[in-house]
């Protein structure tokens, strides 16, 4: 009993270590170029936001405002007030819709996790999640023209963490709460991604996610609901899942249903929406999630 326990550990031990040794590049990458952009650009990417004010733009705002809420930096509940401050400075809600739904799904550090999944799904992820943006947004144009979407009551502007006065100091401080606030889903996720290689047959995860299209992104969208923790935890899963046979739709879903219903991520939502709104938030995630991954499913 104690030789088959060894032995287990070591197989364990040895795909923990190759997952690892695949991916660490990409989070320790990842972290560096996060913090770099939270300590020096975050700023100008907020302030460049700023700027649009209520220019008329048209479809060209909603893409300016996806794009800047991927590249900003901020979690969700250090974005609520910032767009509160935005709502403020006269930026428009459809507008503001838009930075906080790209803003929900990626920022830079997880654009670099991606790339341990390969260029196409790298790609699909940012396509997917600009476009998801820019329809939050047209959708409050179109529905909420002469009402409030948000409510930013008692919301005040989010105080910077990054005070301290020598710039070395002050990134080195932002990395270290990076890599505390990741490190333990990172390392959870590789290894889940050690357990299901050593216990789960490839071709299970080749009928859940890739035999029936609509049913594997369905179920790709589903789990994502209640497995998403952190965006560094779930992408040695992904890479696993990927070669394991799941379905390029399949992991679009995934990717955009979990960070978009990470618990964090609604319970902020849940006080700036409101109830009925907030329901909408959760179907239109689905609705896009299930719709993406059908149409990469139909184009590859």
């Amino acid at each position: 009993m104690l030789d088959l326990l060894q032995r287990e550990l070591i197989y364990l031990w040895y795909y923990f270590t190759l997952q690892l040794r695949q991916i660490f590049s990409y989070w320790v990458l990842g972290m560096v170029l996060g913090s770099a952009i939270s300590v020096f650009a975050k700023s100008s990417i907020h302030a460049a936001f700023r700027s649009l004010g209520n220019k008329k733009l048209g479809p060209l705002g909603l893409g300016l405002a996806s794009i800047l809420g991927i590249a900003s930096p901020l979690c969700m509940y250090g974005t609520i007030p910032l767009a509160a401050s935005f709502y403020r400075s006269g930026i428009r809600e459809d507008w503001l819709a838009a930075f906080m739904m790209s803003s929900i799904l990626l920022n830079p550090q997880l654009i670099v996790y991606s790339g341990a999944l390969g260029t196409e799904a790298l790609l699909i992820r940012i396509l997917t999640c600009f476009l998801c943006g820019m329809l939050a947004g047209l959708l409050v144009r179109i529905f909420y023209r002469d009402r409030s979407f948000f409510d930013f009551h008692g919301f005040d502007a989010p105080e910077s963490r990054d005070t301290d006065p020598n710039l070395l100091l002050r990134f080195l401080k932002n990395l270290g709460r990076n890599v505390k606030a990741t490190g333990p889903y990172f390392l959870i996720g590789i290894l889940l991604s050690a357990l299901f290689q050593r216990y789960v047959p490839a071709e299970f995860m080749t009928g859940l996610f890739g035999g029936n299209e609509a049913f594997g992104v369905l179920m790709a969208a589903t789990i994502g609901v209640p497995l998403y923790a952190c965006g560094g935890g779930t992408i040695p899963l992904l890479q696993q899942w990927l070669a394991d046979g799941m379905g390029m739709g399949s992991a679009t879903a995934f990717m955009l249903t979990g960070p978009a219903t990470k618990i964090t991520n609604l319970g902020a939502l849940k006080i700036v929406l409101g109830f009925r709104r907030f329901m909408l938030y959760l179907a239109f995630v689905m609705a896009f999630a299930l719709g993406s991954g059908l149409v990469v499913d139909l184009l590859l």
